[in-house]
C-alpha cells in the first residue's frame, strides 16, 4: 500500500500497468488496492499543479493567520468549517503557536482578497484577529520546483 501511495504522490498519471511492473504485482491487485484506498478516503484526490504565471494568469495568493475564540463543545472545528466552505479558500490548517488557523486563499487582485478578509473572514463569530501575507513568487510547491525558463542573469566569475 505505501509503495503505491508513494508512486501516485510523485506521478498521479502513471498507469496501473506501470505501477504493477514496478512493484512486481498484477494489474488486478494494484487496481483493487487503489479502489480500496479511494473508498477509505486515504486517496482523496488526484491533482495537477499548474504554473499559472506561464499562462499569463494574474492570481493573487495570500496566507491569512487567524486567531479565534474556540466555541464550547466544538472548539475550533465549527469556525474552521465555516471558513473552508468559501470558494476562495484553498487550504485551512489548525496551528500551534501565535495563531490558531492558517488559511490560504486565492483571488484576482489584492483588493479582492482584502475585501474577502474584511467582509467574510473577519466578521465570522469567534474570529478575533487576522493577519494577511501576500505571496510574491512561488519557487517550490507541493515538493515540485516551479521552474521559470528565464535566462540565467548571474554574472560568471572565474578564478
Amino acid at each position: 500500500m505505501k509503495e503505491i501511495l508513494e508512486i501516485l504522490e510523485k506521478n498521479a498519471r502513471i498507469s496501473i500497468g506501470e505501477i504493477a511492473a514496478m512493484l512486481q504485482k498484477s494489474e488486478y491487485e494494484i487496481e483493487n488496492e487503489i479502489r480500496r484506498l479511494e473508498k477509505e478516503k486515504i486517496i482523496l484526490s488526484y491533482n495537477t499543479l499548474i504554473n499559472r504565471e506561464l499562462l499569463g494568469e494574474d492570481i493573487v495568493t495570500a496566507i491569512i493567520e487567524i486567531n479565534l475564540t474556540p466555541q464550547r463543545e466544538v472548539g475550533f472545528d465549527a469556525i474552521a468549517e465555516k471558513i473552508y466552505r468559501f470558494d476562495e479558500v484553498r487550504t485551512v490548517y489548525l496551528m500551534s503557536g501565535n495563531f490558531d488557523l492558517l488559511v490560504i486563499i486565492e483571488g484576482k487582485s489584492l483588493k479582492e482578497i482584502s475585501h474577502f478578509v474584511a467582509t467574510r473572514l473577519a466578521t465570522i463569530e469567534g474570529v478575533t484577529q487576522t493577519r494577511s501575507h501576500f505571496m510574491l513568487k512561488a519557487y517550490k510547491k507541493d515538493g515540485i520546483t516551479i521552474e521559470n525558463e528565464e535566462e540565467d542573469r548571474r554574472q560568471v566569475i572565474s578564478p
